[in-house]
C-alpha cells in the first residue's frame, strides 16, 4: 500500500519564519500563492517584467517582485513555469539568486527527472503535485476540503525535506484530502504516460476515430458528436465517483454487455504493445528530447500538430452544436479566449 499522509501527519509550523517564492502565477501559481497565504504562510510572487499577471496578483493583495528578487527572498522557491521554460528560467534568473540553503520545489518532476535542471548539493529538492487544475485546487481549499496531491523528495540536504514538503502540502490544503508519497521518477513517468496513452492522447484520438467511423457511414455529424464526445463526461464522472464498476452498473445492461464484448476489440494486445512503446520512450528520455528539441526550435511540430487537431471536423461540429444548447453557454467565451491566445 502507498504511504498516504493527512493533516495530522504534517506540521505547518515548519513553514514559520520562512518565505515561499512562487515563480509564476498561472493556473497552479495563483492557487499555490493564495492557498499558502490563507494558511498563514509568507508568500511572494515572482513574475517577469510586463507580465499581465502582475496586476492580478496585486489585486489579491499578494506581494509581487521580479523573478530575481522573489528568488532572493525565498527560503522555499516553487517553480511553476511551463516545463519547456523552466531550464532557461532556472539558469538565468533563479539559480544566480538562490539563497545557499533554499529549498527548490516543483509541481512536476520533468526537469529534474531528465536532468534539464541540476541544482547544487546544498538545496532540498522537493515535489508537491496537486492532482487537479489550479482553479480546482483553489476552489476545494476555499470550500474547506482539498485536492489530493503526490509528494516526493529528490534531495534532502537539510535533513528536514520530507517534513518541509508535507508542511507545504498542508498549506496548500492537500493533506485535507490526502497526499501520496512517490518519487520524482515515478511521478514524471506515470504522469506523462497517463497524459499520452489515456487521458489526452488516448481519449482524444478515440473520440476522433469514433466520430469519423459514424460520419463516414452516413450518420449525422451532430448525432455522432453526442454519442462519442458529449456523453463522455457523464461516463467519466461515474468512474470518478465509484470506479469502472459504478459506471457499468449505472449504464443499461445493453451498454454494459457491449462494454465487455466490444471494448477488447478496440483496446487490443496491439494497443497495449503501443502503450508499452510509449512508456519506453518516456522512461529512456526519447519523448523528453523530442519535445524540448521542438520547443527550442520554435515549436514547429507542436504548432503543426495543434493546427491539424483543431481542423478536425468534430471541432467545427462541436463549436456550432454547443452554441445551440443551453447546457454550455460558456462555449462562446472559451472559443473567443482560445482564438486570442
Amino acid at each position: 500500500m502507498a504511504d498516504i499522509f493527512y493533516d495530522p501527519d504534517a506540521d505547518l509550523a515548519k513553514l514559520k519564519n520562512k518565505k515561499v517564492a512562487i515563480i509564476g502565477y498561472g493556473s497552479q501559481g495563483h492557487a499555490h500563492a493564495l492557498n499558502l497565504r490563507d494558511s498563514g504562510v509568507q508568500v511572494v510572487v515572482g513574475l517577469r517584467e510586463g507580465s499581465s499577471s502582475v496586476a492580478k496578483a496585486k489585486e489579491e493583495g499578494l506581494e509581487v517582485r521580479s523573478i530575481e528578487e522573489a528568488t532572493a527572498e525565498g527560503d522555499i522557491v516553487m517553480i511553476l513555469a511551463p516545463d519547456q521554460v523552466q531550464r532557461s528560467l532556472y539558469a538565468e534568473q533563479i539559480e544566480p539568486n538562490l539563497k545557499p540553503d533554499a529549498a527548490i520545489f516543483f509541481a512536476h518532476g520533468f526537469n529534474i527527472r531528465y536532468d534539464y535542471i541540476q541544482p547544487s548539493a546544498g538545496h532540498d529538492i522537493c515535489l508537491v503535485a496537486p492532482k487537479g487544475p489550479g482553479h480546482k485546487v483553489r476552489a476545494t481549499y476555499e470550500s474547506g476540503y482539498g485536492t489530493p496531491a503526490i509528494i516526493a523528495v529528490e534531495q534532502d540536504a537539510s535533513g528536514e525535506a520530507w517534513e518541509l514538503t508535507k508542511a507545504y502540502a498542508k498549506g496548500l490544503g492537500a493533506t485535507r484530502a490526502g497526499v501520496i508519497k512517490t518519487t520524482f521518477t515515478e511521478e514524471t513517468e506515470t504522469d506523462l504516460f497517463g497524459e499520452q496513452a489515456v487521458l489526452c492522447g488516448g481519449v482524444s484520438h478515440l473520440i476522433q476515430a469514433g466520430f469519423e467511423t459514424l460520419t463516414e457511414a452516413g450518420y449525422q455529424p451532430e448525432i455522432a458528436y453526442f454519442e462519442v464526445c458529449h456523453e463522455l463526461k457523464l461516463i467519466v464522472d461515474l468512474i470518478n465517483e465509484g470506479g469502472i464498476t459504478k459506471q457499468r452498473w449505472s449504464c443499461s445492461d445493453t451498454a454494459e454487455y457491449g462494454d465487455y464484448v466490444s471494448g477488447p476489440r478496440v483496446v487490443t494486445d496491439q494497443t497495449k504493445s503501443a502503450m508499452r512503446d510509449i512508456l519506453s520512450d518516456i522512461q529512456d528520455g526519447t519523448f523528453a528530447k523530442r519535445f524540448i528539441a521542438d520547443q527550442d526550435a520554435g515549436a514547429p511540430e507542436f504548432t503543426q500538430l495543434r493546427e491539424k487537431g483543431e481542423a478536425h471536423p468534430i471541432e467545427q461540429v462541436g463549436r456550432e452544436l454547443r452554441k445551440m444548447f443551453s447546457w454550455n453557454q460558456a462555449a462562446d467565451d472559451y472559443q473567443e479566449g482560445h482564438a486570442q491566445r
